[in-house]
């Protein structure tokens, strides 16, 4: 019983302690990656044009921030679960999303006109944000509570 009560703990303290880690890169989101569009979305940008970006620079450093996110979500979902298919399956899902994201994000940004801001809005968030994590876990817990 104690065994079982400590695995869960140390269970419990690791989510946390990843939660940490994508908090931090959440705060420190500044030092760590390229992004002209973090002003310019805080600001009115609906009647501002585009700001300007190094194409490639931008692209790495949004891969870079998916992937960290992703890995951390990962971890996430395997302490919550401790199903390591699941968390495959997931690791899968991440890569089809961050290419679909990806394509679209690029796409958004070299259209000629600017209509598109807020889905260039919401594609870059589902890029740099763990908002796949707070999807998946509820799915997952559904999936897992109705094949028992």
């Amino acid at each position: 019983m104690l065994e079982k009560r400590n695995k869960l703990s140390l269970r419990i303290l690791g989510i946390c302690l990843l939660i940490g880690l994508l908090a931090a890169t959440r705060i420190f989101e500044n030092v760590l990656f390229y992004d002209p569009f973090w002003s310019y979305f805080r600001g009115e940008f609906a009647s501002e044009p585009l700001p300007h970006a190094n194409l490639l620079k931008l692209v790495f450093s949004l891969m870079l921030r998916y992937l960290l996110n992703s890995a951390i979500s990962l971890g996430i979902i395997y302490l919550i679960f401790f199903d390591t298919k699941l968390t495959v399956f997931a690791a899968w899902l991440y890569f089809l999303f961050f290419i679909l994201l990806i394509s679209a994000f690029l796409a958004l940004y070299m259209l000629p006109d600017e209509p598109h801001k807020m889905y260039l809005f919401y594609v870059r968030r589902f890029l740099i944000q763990p908002i796949l994590l707070l999807l998946f876990v509820p799915a997952f817990y559904f999936q897992k509570l109705h094949s028992r």
